[in-house]
């Protein structure tokens, strides 16, 4: 009985979602990790001290199930529209506000960002379809996500896609722990709308620049969801 509920389980958790490629090392490794650890402890310690050896498998099983977890891509209905601008990532509305652009367009723009904790979906998707006219990896520092100086000074990818309605501009930003930055998108390409265009490992943020003018259809700390929640209308 309990082996065909843990099948249901695990059966159950696939139809919901997939594992991200990104992690098949990760997790290998985690899992690698994991009976290192708990193979000596339960043949070393648990005949004398099994409430510890428990202990220790529990601890390392949900670091484990954590990892998995952060590779996770769940099944969903993805938003595509002409006139809409899909959030990128999961994550909450940390920057609703006007900057002025000093990459890629040299002048205004009403910048959205979304912080992404490490408990988020870090999948990445394009906010609206287009061609990708500039795709630029910039080195630079890992301050805290929602740091005003992230979306200048940290390690970022910036990538600008064009369409009939015009340009939209976004910045995958790496934080304090994430360390890696991963972009499928080359200049030339046509990019579908909420189509995967990247992941970011361990926590980070996402900024979207819009003309001025756009209509935003998120506010400050609102949850969302990449490529089904709607960011503005333009």
């Amino acid at each position: 009985m309990p082996i065909k509920f843990l099948a249901y389980i695990c059966v159950s958790i696939y139809n919901q979602m997939t594992i991200h490629r990104e992690g098949y090392k990760s997790i290998a490794f985690g899992a690698l990790v994991f009976a290192m650890i708990n193979l000596p402890s339960f043949y070393f310690i648990s005949a004398n001290e099994f409430w510890l050896s428990g202990i220790i498998f529990i601890i390392s099983l949900f670091l484990l199930l954590f990892l998995i977890s952060f590779f996770r891509v769940p099944k969903r209905m993805l938003t595509v529209a002409d006139n809409c601008v899909v959030c990128p990532a999961d994550g909450k509305v940390v920057v609703i506000e006007e900057v002025f652009d000093e990459e890629y367009f040299k002048d205004k723009r009403l910048q959205v960002s979304i912080f992404m904790s490490p408990a988020n979906v870090h999948q990445n998707r394009n906010p609206v379809s287009g061609e990708v006219v500039y795709n630029q990896y910039h080195r630079g520092k890992y301050l805290v996500a929602w740091n005003p100086k992230s979306s200048t000074e940290n390690e970022r990818q910036t990538y600008v896609l064009r369409n009939a309605k015009g340009e939209i501009l976004a910045k995958q930003i790496a934080g304090a722990l994430a360390k890696r930055i991963v972009n499928y998108l080359t200049v030339g390409q046509h990019a579908e709308q909420s189509a995967e265009m990247g992941f970011i490992k361990f926590g980070s943020r996402v900024d979207v620049l819009l003309p001025l003018g756009t209509q935003v259809d998120v506010k400050l700390n609102q949850a969302v969801k990449g490529g089904v929640t709607v960011l503005a209308k333009w």
